[in-house]
């Protein structure tokens, strides 16, 4: 067989050096270029180079990839956020992360697609939602009000509707240069006025 050429599907080797890892990122890349929708295991199995077999013995189906997908990015996010000093830092690490997984991003919120009592997901996820928790606690209750959890939803919507307008382009004209992050950090201030304090 010319070296041009690929080898059929029946001919590719089953194994692979880290086909789990291969194939979920071969999975990001077309989500963030065609969204969720475009993805196919029998495509990255081609991509991988392996047998159109080879994804599912890890994933199952489709719902079990994009799942691990949310699971992986609720991980990394949990892990963002853990690192903030304090709210306003969180809101700022949960755009940054937004921006730097996209493709993360767009399949985490979108519960559709994935298996809700996944054992990897739901940790993953009271990870994330305990990292945003322990940002809230640093917040001086006099400032944040009485209701905890409420204050954890409004930063939550603040930080998630602004990465998703961003990414989205739709926050392209008022941003135009500036840094987001930037930008995040301003208009907390401007709605907070005591996290200046």
């Amino acid at each position: 067989m010319s070296p041009t050429k690929s080898a059929p599907a029946s001919e590719r080797p089953y194994h692979h050096g880290d086909l789990r890892r291969a194939v979920l990122t071969a999975a990001l890349d077309v989500i963030a270029a065609d969204g969720p929708s475009a993805l196919s295991l029998r495509d990255l199995a081609r991509r991988a180079g392996v047998s159109h077999a080879a994804p599912a013995h890890h994933f199952k189906d489709r719902t079990g990839l994009l799942t691990a997908i949310a699971a992986e990015g609720y991980g990394l996010l949990a892990q963002t956020i853990g690192e903030a000093s304090d709210l306003r830092e969180a809101g700022v690490r949960y755009v940054r992360f937004a921006r730097e997984h996209p493709a993360h991003f767009q399949v985490m919120f979108t519960p559709g697609l994935l298996r809700a009592d996944d054992l990897e997901l739901t940790t993953a996820r009271t990870l994330a939602g305990d990292a945003l928790r322990a940002a809230v606690a640093t917040v001086d209750p006099g400032d944040r009000g009485p209701d905890a959890r409420l204050a954890g939803v409004a930063a939550w919507s603040l930080a998630h509707g602004f990465a998703t307008l961003l990414l989205g382009h739709n926050l392209d004209g008022p941003v135009g240069d500036q840094d987001p992050e930037e930008v995040f950090r301003a208009l907390t201030a401007m709605l907070f006025h005591s996290a200046d304090r």
